[in-house]
């Protein structure tokens, strides 16, 4: 379960920045989670609720994850396509030629402080 890594990762650069901007509380946190980032969002849910308890200026914080869409793009016919609905092959040309554009990261969008 790599989602305990990934919110470990996401607490400690959010308490960096509290820290420098002198918070004493976050409200909430926005997370981007793309599509084909093998993150399952129940599971990040349950690590944040249990990780959240352990740290002082967190101990409230709410976690909101926004989907981001996986596109692929064809190298051969210059169009973008839903990667989960086609996988590798472009459906405009049916080339392999393609690669991943969007969908695989996961990132903070916003901290909300009170």
């Amino acid at each position: 379960m790599h989602e305990l890594g990934i919110v470990f990762n996401i607490i400690d650069t959010v308490e960096d920045i509290a820290k420098e901007q002198n918070l004493t509380e976050v409200s909430s946190v926005t997370l981007q989670v793309g599509e084909v980032s093998t993150v399952i969002p129940h599971y990040l849910e349950d690590c944040w609720k249990w990780a959240v308890k352990k740290t002082e200026i967190l101990k409230e914080c709410k976690l909101i994850h926004e989907p981001i869409e996986a596109i692929t793009f064809c190298e051969d016919c210059g169009k973008t396509y839903r990667t989960v609905d086609f996988g590798k092959t472009c459906p405009h040309c049916g080339s392999e030629h393609t690669y991943l554009v969007v969908g695989n990261e996961v990132q903070i969008k916003e901290i909300e402080a009170c």
